[in-house]
């Protein structure tokens, strides 16, 4: 038996969730700048943010398809995730001494191509290691440390600018430091988890997810009704700019940032716990009627002060729905947990891409209220058709 925390977890769940911190660390010390970057000091416009985030989307999705079916080997799986890891601490700090837009777009797409390689076999990993009644409070604690890293980095990223201490170029080099860490961890990691990778057990009842070798047949209806929250769900950088018409200034955004990270922290513990206790599905369930409650309350908000409210408690939909979905994939995916993050992963980046730049044509067509309003509308629907779906893929042989 592998070496286990007093609350039950593996020890290798505990490397891989000072991994997430650490590497979101790094990462978030340079994302929430890059727009001010991008614009101000290499003087591009609006059309390349968008180029920024839907290349790197869409680069990570593809890649994520590819790195799940080289998962389904297992001795793949330790080094996928050290090579993606190694990616994305090498690339981001280059983007320091780059000196056009398009430099800044190819680094990030990169970058993204990392997190696309070790990302399925990272959770595959985990699920293996982890007793099947605890994968929710595993993934909860992998989430959790992720959000963490996600609110510490812009702060620092903050305070040194704020201090004079460093200027954008020289707080986007600094990422290099924890990401040695972040190298050294991972490895720790994945050679202390290669001692029980397992293949894990398909729960009677449930519809398994596709293979390597079989990745044409339907999906199950779970993955379909994750996938069409992705498609519904506003992306974060809209909601920052609905914020910010609601008088957030743009000198605090770091801060608004890093504090929604602090919420998705905790409450990604508390999902994993509710995961473990309820089930993936009303776990879900519940996050999914929070969004569809919070998103009609931006569309409706009227002051900076409700902007933060709101977007505050946005950060809960995270913590009620990412751990849950993890478990339910692990579930689903029985013996083939790389193929099924893969397809998992693949398939909500896929969506989540599509549907953010729906919900931008419509913000910008018709102004933030109809475009939030139309994501709360699928988010209702989502609700009350997900019991039904439910009860259908229990029924299915």
């Amino acid at each position: 038996m592998p070496p286990r925390d007093p609350a039950g977890l593996p020890r290798q769940v505990k490397l891989f969730g000072c991994v997430s911190l650490l590497n979101d660390f790094a990462s978030e010390m340079i994302y929430p700048l890059l727009p001010a970057f991008i614009t101000g000091v290499l003087g591009a416009g609006p059309q390349a943010l968008g180029a920024l985030d839907g290349a790197a989307e869409f680069a990570a999705a593809l890649v994520k398809l590819g790195a799940g079916r080289l998962a389904e080997r297992v001795p793949l799986r330790g080094p996928l995730i050290v090579l993606g890891y190694f990616i994305a601490v090498v690339v981001r700090p280059i983007i320091a001494v780059t000196g056009a837009a398009w430099q800044v777009i190819g680094l990030r797409v990169v970058d993204r191509l990392g997190k696309g390689l070790r990302t399925p076999p990272r959770d595959a990993l985990i699920a293996d290691v982890t007793p099947a009644d605890l994968r929710g409070r595993a993934f909860g604690l992998q989430r959790g440390m992720d959000h963490a890293g996600a609110m510490l980095g812009p702060v620092l990223a903050w305070w040194l600018l704020a201090s004079g201490s460093a200027n954008l170029r020289t707080v986007i080099a600094a990422s290099i430091l924890p990401g040695i860490l972040v190298l050294v961890l991972a490895a720790w990691a994945v050679e202390d988890g290669r001692s029980r990778q397992k293949s894990v057990e398909v729960v009677p009842g449930t519809k398994p997810l596709p293979t390597s070798t079989d990745l044409y047949r339907p999906l199950p209806p779970s993955l379909f009704a994750i996938s069409f929250f992705y498609l519904l769900r506003m992306p974060d950088t809209l909601i920052i700019l609905r914020s910010q018409q609601l008088g957030v200034s743009v000198a605090v955004v770091p801060l608004l940032w890093a504090s929604v990270h602090v919420v998705r922290s905790s409450s990604s513990f508390l999902g994993g716990s509710a995961t473990d206790r309820l089930g993936p599905r009303q776990t879900m369930w519940l996050g999914w009627l929070v969004y569809a409650i919070l998103a009609v309350g931006m569309a409706r908000a009227g002051t900076a002060a409700a902007a933060w409210g709101w977007f505050l408690a946005f950060g809960l939909v995270a913590g009620l729905t990412e751990s849950p979905e993890r478990a339910l994939v692990a579930r689903l995916a029985g013996s083939h947990q790389g193929s099924g993050f893969g397809m998992y992963h693949g398939v909500t980046g896929f969506a989540a891409l599509v549907g953010g730049v729906a919900l931008g044509a419509v913000f910008q067509a018709y102004g933030a209220r109809p475009a939030f309003l139309a994501s709360a509308v699928g988010g209702v629907a989502l609700v009350i058709v997900w019991p039904l779906v439910t009860t259908r893929e229990r029924r299915e042989p």
